[in-house]
């Protein structure tokens, strides 16, 4: 059972990643505010939860939360390295809220101070808090959807599938058509580590 908040009676916005450990894509995050009051049914890690029932909650939230989401591309990622960009993606998801928030809530044990407002970061956070939960939710729905597009033009990696993950699939991509712009160079994309050519696609 997920708690509604950590520390009663004050505004908490919470906050996760999704695509940390990806091969290519953005790493996006969100952050949300559930208003006081406010129930929403089936929140839990969006990991533990059914695509189908993502997208359910997503919409949920979505109408009945303050929320934002946010991302860092793949070349700010390698300028940056990936731990620094997730939590500047969720910088940039909380300052974008236009709700004000007292305590920020962090999946995670990592984290940056943010405009001087007091934080505490969550190991298993999306499975202990509403909130972590509902912005683990969005930061995965908006990324899958952003990488389901990016497939499109993109089709060899399969990234409609396994969303930029080193799967076995898209390692063999990798290795038969090369890299994109999109893929993480710093990152270990093949762990032979070919000498990959830039693909025309």
């Amino acid at each position: 059972m997920l708690a509604n908040y950590l520390y009663k009676n004050t505004i908490e916005a919470g906050c996760d990643e999704a695509g940390r450990g990806c091969l290519a894509g953005p790493v996006f995050a969100a952050a949300v505010i559930i208003p006081k009051g406010v129930r929403i049914q089936g929140l839990n890690d969006s990991k533990q939860l059914s695509e189908k029932v993502r997208r359910e909650l997503r919409l949920e939230i979505e109408d009945k939360c303050y929320w934002q989401v946010a991302q860092m591309t793949p070349l700010e990622i390698d300028k940056i390295n990936i731990l620094n960009a997730s939590i500047q993606s969720m910088h940039l998801a909380l300052q974008a809220l236009t709700e004000t928030f007292e305590h920020i809530l962090v999946d995670g044990n990592r984290f940056k101070p943010f405009a001087g407002i007091p934080h505490t970061t969550v190991v298993k956070g999306d499975e202990k808090l509403k909130c972590i939960a509902a912005a683990s939710i969005l930061a995965k729905t908006h990324r899958d959807e952003y990488m389901e597009q990016l497939a499109l033009e993109f089709p060899h990696y399969l990234w409609q599938q396994n969303k930029g993950y080193p799967t076995m699939a898209h390692r063999n991509a990798i290795r038969l058509h090369g890299i994109t712009s999109h893929h993480r160079r710093t990152f270990t994309l093949l762990p032979e580590q070919l000498n990959l050519f830039e693909s025309s696609n």
